[in-house]
């Protein structure tokens, strides 16, 4: 390891995911590391096989939580409404009937247990999970508190084996990506890598869950790696087929949501469905909107939040008493909405008795998932939409149960603005190949309407509050796609190591304009770079005028070549501390061929800024062409 590495801030930028930059030629006499040239970024290393590896074993793990998690949902459950110690999923509807009122006392006293995790265990409990792993990758370096691993799933079974209306995908979601943060602490590891862990363990909670993988691959990119490079797609990519692998061997290979297989929808069916999903698209707007203004009424209360999940308890329990189907996760909802099972009635009943339990109890404060009651909301909306257009006009060829699938999409899609998460994920939940292209018209057009409508979403809105910056677009670093050879000074002001100090300060004082620059590279008899010395050092009274630049020099030059990319560059200024750097030749890196500064790098942003801005027309077309005379 070189000195230079042991400088604060340097080894994250020099070598994680680096090679040496150019070959040198033995008798240059300084080695790559003694000029400090930038190191080439690669696309994985050795580090990368190292995070994977440990994916995977994460995967493994979220899967095992997954079932453990569902588990103890379901000994809550039994033990809550029927009185009796099972793991198996029970559902908390048909315990109504027998317990009348007595109900609503259910869902309280695990609003009540909650409120005092949450308050003597921690804070961090209390939501859906997704918005507070987010607030740790962007403030945090990913680092999730440990007790959260164990906490949040627990909170969780209690909230929604004592009837919540919530999924428990959420929760899960949240404990995956607790117990990656948590692996990336014990571990030494970058906080580049630690988010991986996060996003792995989150993702790989997800897939196990649904069977979805490839969604929660996506779910990872969209909402919490915030970008898709290599380094971070391979290792969340293994951990999702990891733990999918895993619920394979646990629980069999079928669709979470059965359906039979379905007819494919003509064209006028098609432009139903993007419909569909325009309308509901307006409808995940201002279901966010009712969320956080729910929420900001349990804010305005003079009791303690402790209390506010018990208070959401009673909400939840009275409305479960007139539709018991609100209780729990309600995942064979979902599935009776898809297949059509349910009556015009019914499903209008379903969807505002959800919506009315699920917002209020998720207002409180209390632990749950949001993608679940979501689905229901949307599935239902949908499925009425469906039913209503095949009755009045047949001709169409509209399926009311492709219309739920829309719909069910579709309001994710707009709610989170995880546009092909939602897609990918309504595929891989039902299999229906033919709802593919339904999918992605309808949940397109309300992730158009969402961005019309609403600058946050249901899973940013929250910490956007607390003064959080949300990523909302992932594009290429521009400064990436820029050589250094494009930005760089070319007539650049040198320094002879011959030259004497006294000659250099007359020569300053002159004040003309080549005089005027803040650094100047210093070059050797033969124009081969040797350094760089600043105005201030030239003009430093500690240095006898007597002395030669060549004693002046104390150490090799900070270059970069021009084949680096400006990205490349600046990571080298910011590792270096320094304003501007020497740049060199590709082919020879003796050779001085320009300098580049911080300003150059700015500029090069004028071209970016231009082609976003300014619009013409470039394919002119004469007006008012006159016919060619006959010969």
């Amino acid at each position: 390891m070189t000195a230079s590495e042991n400088e604060p801030g340097r080894p994250a930028v020099r070598t994680e995911g680096s090679t040496d930059a150019l070959p040198l030629a033995p008798t240059m006499g300084m080695s790559l590391d003694a000029a400090k040239m930038p190191r080439r970024s690669t696309l994985v290393d050795r580090r990368v096989l190292r995070i994977t590896a440990v994916s995977i074993v994460l995967g493994v793990l979220a899967a095992l939580i997954a079932r453990l998690l569902t588990a103890l949902i379901g000994v809550v459950t039994n033990l809550a409404f029927y009185g009796r110690w099972s793991t198996a999923f029970s559902s908390p509807a048909d315990a109504v009937p027998h317990l009348g009122w007595w109900v609503v006392l259910v869902p309280v006293a695990g609003g009540l247990i909650v409120g005092v995790m949450a308050r003597w265990g921690s804070r961090a409990i209390r939501g859906h999970g997704i918005p507070e792993a987010m607030e740790q990758v962007l403030l945090n370096e990913s680092k999730i508190p440990p007790r959260i691993t164990f906490l949040k799933p627990i909170s969780s079974a209690i909230a929604i084996g004592t009837g919540g209306p919530f999924g428990a995908e959420g929760p899960i979601i949240a404990t995956g990506g607790a117990l990656g943060s948590f692996i990336g602490q014990v571990l030494k590891v970058t906080g580049s890598e630690r988010k991986v862990l996060l996003a792995a363990g989150a993702a790989a909670g997800m897939a196990a869950v649904f069977s979805a993988p490839i969604a929660a691959v996506v779910l990872a990119v969209e909402l919490l790696l915030f970008e898709l490079r290599p380094r971070s797609l391979i290792p969340v990519a293994l951990a999702c087929v990891a733990a999918t692998g895993m619920r394979y061997l646990l629980q069999g290979t079928t669709p979470v949501f059965q359906m039979p297989v379905l007819a494919a929808p003509g064209a006028m069916a098609l432009f139903l469905y993007v419909l569909i999903g325009a309308l509901i698209g307006v409808v995940s707007v201002w279901t966010t909107r009712l969320v956080y203004g729910i929420e900001d009424w349990f804010e305005k209360l003079p009791i303690h939040w402790m209390w506010w999940p018990a208070l959401g308890g009673v909400v939840v329990g009275v409305v479960g008493y007139f539709a018991p189907l609100t209780l729990g996760v309600g995942y064979t909802n979902i599935e009776n909405i898809l297949n059509g099972r349910l009556t015009l009635a019914a499903l209008a009943f379903l969807c505002v008795m959800k919506f009315l339990s699920w917002s209020i109890a998720l207002g409180s404060g209390t632990s749950g998932g949001t993608l679940a009651p979501l689905f229901t909301i949307g599935g239902a909306l949908g499925a009425l939409i469906g039913i209503g257009i095949a009755a009045l006009a047949p001709q169409f060829g509209m399926d009311p149960r492709i219309a739920a699938l829309v719909g069910m999409a579709s309001i994710f899609a707009g709610a989170s603005r995880a546009l092909l998460t939602a897609v990918v994920f309504a595929f891989e939940t039902t299999g229906q190949p033919v709802g593919l292209l339904p999918l992605l018209g309808g949940c397109t057009a309300a992730y158009l309407i969402s961005a019309l409508m609403m600058r946050n979403t249901i899973m940013t809105e929250k910490i956007v509050r607390r003064g959080v910056r949300v990523p909302s677009e992932y594009v290429a670093d521009y400064l990436d796609q820029v050589g250094v050879d494009e930005a760089c000074s070319r007539n650049v002001v040198t320094l002879r190591t011959s030259q004497a100090l006294a000659e250099v300060r007359r020569w300053l004082a002159e004040e003309s304009p080549q005089a005027q620059h803040q650094g100047y590279p210093v070059v050797d008899e033969h124009g081969h770079v040797q350094g760089v010395l600043t105005r201030r050092s030239l003009l430093d009274p500690q240095w006898h005028y007597t002395l030669t630049l060549s004693e002046l020099v104390t150490r090799p030059p900070i270059a970069v070549s021009e084949s680096h990319s400006l990205r490349e560059a600046a990571d080298h200024m910011v590792a270096e501390s320094v304003g501007r750097l020497v740049v060199v030749s590709k082919d020879d890196p003796r050779k001085l061929v320009g300098i580049i500064t911080r300003g150059d790098i700015l500029a090069a942003h004028a071209r970016r800024l231009r082609e976003a801005r300014h619009s013409a027309r470039h394919l002119r077309f004469r007006d008012g062409l006159k016919p060619r005379p006959a010969p």
